[in-house]
């Protein structure tokens, strides 16, 4: 989502500030802009092109500045026009840029606009500039203190003043923000990716920190005002942009990429145990009777998935919440529950304040599974599974779902092994499947010439209908959210047994449904509802394992899956529904790597 980079230093400062929104891009935007501060006042570019258009604004205008801010934004408040666009300023003193949302908008704009400060955009953030701006007193760090005590909602701010033009100040609550240590120079992201290379230490900023950053040092102080020392960690240099390779798109290359990331995500070793989730992890597990998993959107069928793995798997009673619903409802807490949180970033601002709303309610024991080491996720939970899908650049997941599927397996199987109904033989039997999985998935990969000729046919409805039964159901829910994502295709799915109890209406010639077919003890049940849908005259599109005798015919059209996988046949069966809404969007000409209203880490409600 939206993206900060902000530094002080004493040279041309603006080609690092648009190197790493470009950095950023990948995070989803609508405007972008960059803003330098010199004792003369305040200057800016906007745009709601792309960070290539800025920077050729900014060429073009031979900007410069060694002290400065920058920004890409996700509009929220008011639409992507450049009078929304970050950075804001206020009396041309004072800049700002904001990720996240300010909840009290609306009434500090009317106390402001009593004092005299006028709004010329529909924005929230610009309440925070004229707040600022109204009691600075010659201090901006202390300015910015006193603003921040008055805000409700998540924010992450970078702000910069005239009379101080080589200080840059920041505030995060609820949004990530990271410090960046130069030599010399100091900077401000809200992710480390944007300024490594340039900082070679990075502090990770904890929940109320407001930092001020000059030439010489950086400042803290906590949620108290009290001056505090944060850790510096060493961060890798930037290794540069992804190549695309033989690839059209990024999503494309991050479907390929899965059977690697899998097995970079599978622990080595022949034995699962509970050290794989952390030190303290045996004795947590021991101590746990149910499960609660966090998520939203992907990660949260990923969380419908494991449900089924953790129940029969586990024996373990396992509950599935969306994050942005389970805080705001009255709910029973128990303290003996494990509190799974599953995200790809770590920042997702749902499913973190869910988190820590479990965790208010005396729900301690916590496990994050989760693709970014340093992220404000794993810092808060008890325990963590890393994933290690690498970058994912596409908005729509893929490799980070398979890999959080094969992080969630692993926990059922360790549980279940703990809980004593995994036998030797059975632990080894699945450690034989996980390590087969890059292989297998290899097999299901070589079938996308077959789907790129279904994407045709796709390319031309406008609705279709998924079907799964069993474990399979979320992961029909899965394919239907990335068809829509990227194709724009409205599509929907169901457990196969609830058509006959409404979306049967919707089935006619002209809707194609496609179906999630593994050999399993449903398949017979599966075979009855394909019939309720060729009986309507309805179009089937079937992935099937091999042995299923389900064969091509009159409105039936059947790709066969290579292998039958057991219980791990969702990681397999999802991958041909990514490639199906991959081709079909490719067909439709959509932007597949960037959807349109769409961002890559949520980090606002």
């Amino acid at each position: 989502m939206c993206g900060i980079v902000g530094a002080v230093a004493l040279r041309n400062i603006v080609p690092v500030l648009i190197e790493g929104l470009r950095r950023l891009e990948y995070r989803g935007y609508d405007s972008c802009g960059v803003a330098v501060v010199t004792s003369a006042g305040a200057e800016r570019v906007r745009s709601v092109s792309r960070v290539a258009e800025l920077d050729e604004q900014v060429r073009e205008a031979h900007f410069e500045g060694v002290t400065g801010i920058s920004h890409t934004r996700w509009a929220t408040h008011g639409a992507p026009t450049v009078s929304n666009a970050h950075p804001l300023f206020s009396h041309d003193a004072l800049a700002i840029v904001h990720n996240g949302i300010i909840e009290n908008y609306e009434s500090l704009r009317e106390a402001l606009r009593a004092k005299g400060y006028e709004f010329v955009s529909q924005t929230d953030t610009e309440v925070i500039a004229h707040l600022v701006h109204s009691l600075y007193r010659g201090d901006l760090f202390a300015a910015v203190r006193e603003a921040v005590q008055q805000l409700s909602g998540a924010y992450a701010i970078a702000v910069v003043h005239k009379d101080q033009p080589h200080t840059v100040v920041g505030a995060r609550a609820g949004s990530p923000l990271v410090v960046g240590l130069g030599n010399g120079e100091n900077f401000l992201a809200s992710d480390a990716l944007a300024v490594a290379g340039s900082a070679s230490h990075m502090i990770f900023l904890e929940e109320g920190d407001v930092c001020e950053l000059t030439l010489e040092r950086v400042r803290i102080a906590d949620h108290s005002g009290h001056e505090v020392q944060r850790e510096a960690r060493e961060v890798q240099a930037y290794g540069g942009t992804v190549d695309l390779g033989p690839y059209r798109h990024y999503m494309q290359k991050e479907i390929f990429e899965q059977p690697r990331a899998i097995s970079d995500t599978i622990p080595s070793g022949d034995a699962l145990e509970p050290g794989l989730f952390g030190d303290n992890a045996r004795a947590v597990f021991g101590d746990i009777d149910s499960i609660l998993i966090l998520a939203c959107g992907t990660s949260y069928y990923a969380g419908l998935t494991a449900k089924y793995w953790l129940e029969s798997v586990a024996k373990i009673r396992t509950d599935v919440e969306i994050a942005s619903e389970y805080r705001y409802r009255e709910s029973v807490p128990n303290p003996r529950a494990l509190v799974v949180t599953i995200s790809q970033s770590g920042e997702t601002a749902d499913t973190l304040a869910a988190l820590k709303h479990a965790q208010s309610l005396g729900m301690t024991h916590t496990l994050a599974v989760c693709n970014v080491a340093t992220s404000a996720m794993v810092q808060l939970t008890e325990l963590k599974f890393l994933t290690h899908a690498g970058r994912e650049i596409g908005v729509a997941s893929t490799k980070a779902f398979t890999t959080q599927l094969v992080g969630l397996f692993i926990l059922a199987a360790t549980l279940g092994k703990l809980r004593g109904h995994v036998s030797a033989e059975q632990e080894a039997q699945y450690v034989k499947l996980l390590r087969h999985l890059p292989a297998a998935l290899n097999g299901v990969l070589a079938l996308e010439p077959q789907i790129i000729a279904w994407s045709e046919e796709f390319a031309r409805k406008e609705n279709a209908l998924f079907l799964g039964r069993g474990l399979h159901y979320p992961i029909a829910l899965e394919g239907a959210l990335k068809l829509k994502e990227i194709s724009y295709i409205h599509a929907e799915a169901y457990p196969a047994g609830e058509l006959k109890h409404g979306p049967l209406a919707l089935v006619t010639e002209a809707m194609p449904v496609v179906t999630v077919a593994p050999n399993d003890a449903l398949l017979e049940k599966l075979k009855s509802n394909m019939q309720e849908v060729r009986a309507r005259g309805g179009r089937l599109y079937v992935f099937a394992d091999a042995d299923t005798h389900i064969t091509s015919g009159d409105g039936i059209h059947v790709i066969r899956m290579p292998e039958h996988y057991g219980l791990l046949s969702p990681i397999l069966h999802v991958v041909p529904l990514q490639l199906l809404a991959y081709h079909t969007a490719c067909v439709r000409g959509t932007d597949v790597d960037k959807p349109r209203n769409l961002a890559k880490s949520v980090t606002v409600e």
